[in-house]
């Protein structure tokens, strides 16, 4: 089975790659689609040259890879995507091929966790709008999407991923639930500079708090990403 995880960045995304990781029988891949994005758009990211560099840049070799074979003889194939990465450009019809799940998060503590890494986040670079867009595109095809929340997944990480196991039709084991620290193998080149809290980390974090201030210059980002949200937000399990 290939899952593909959608979600934006600041998002307990790769917390969530670590976990399918620690199962023993799933391959993981980090982002794939990133080296293709910053070739393709010429953004001015942490780490660009390198990252393209070591990444693959044709976004249609990418989506090959994604729907092909798995890797290192496992039977599962975790792939985390961030949905800003999806440009026009970019091969949607592969997606057909693999379970989607999206992968949530308030847009208040997106925009807080990534403005601390990287400066003024615009609505594009949070996520929130291609989320959103690919969660249509996969309903159209047939079926709910699958939706799940990271809050709820800091609340009680067992409960919600024997949830999400159970969703996608495989079984949870609590192997899921813990991992070495230090990092994973399979981390992008770019882990060095966003990873820093999950490398130090052996399992999910503690429950989120209150809601972040978002700062006033950031109002419209969040307004903007909030409908998104929420209209996700209604189809979680």
């Amino acid at each position: 089975m290939r899952i593909a995880m959608w979600s934006g960045p600041r998002n307990l995304s790769t917390a969530m790659m670590y976990a399918f990781a620690a199962r023993g029988d799933c391959a993981v891949r980090d982002e794939p689609f990133y080296a293709a994005y910053l070739s393709m758009t010429g953004l001015d990211h942490p780490m660009r040259d390198a990252i393209i560099a070591d990444g693959e840049c044709d976004p249609a070799v990418v989506a090959a890879q994604c729907a092909g074979d798995i890797p290192q003889e496992q039977s599962l194939f975790y792939q985390k995507h961030m949905t800003q990465h999806m440009i026009p450009g970019a091969p949607r019809d592969w997606m057909k091929q693999v379970t989607n799940v999206f992968l949530i998060r308030h847009p208040a503590r997106v925009i807080a966790s990534y403005a601390a890494k990287r400066e003024n986040p615009t609505l594009d670079d949070i996520g929130f709008r291609q989320q959103a867009e690919l969660f249509d595109q996969v309903a159209e095809w047939g079926g709910a999407p699958i939706v799940i929340d990271s809050h709820d997944i800091r609340d009680d990480p067992a409960g919600m991923l024997k949830q999400l196991c159970d969703a996608i039709g495989i079984t949870f084991t609590e192997k899921m639930l813990s991992w070495p620290r230090g990092g994973h193998p399979g981390d992008g080149v770019w882990a060095a500079h966003w990873y820093g809290a999950v490398w130090n980390s052996t399992g999910f974090a503690d429950p989120e708090g209150p809601l972040p201030k978002v700062p006033d210059d950031l109002q419209g980002v969040l307004q903007a990403a909030l409908p998104f949200y929420e209209k996700m937000k209604a189809q979680k399990i």
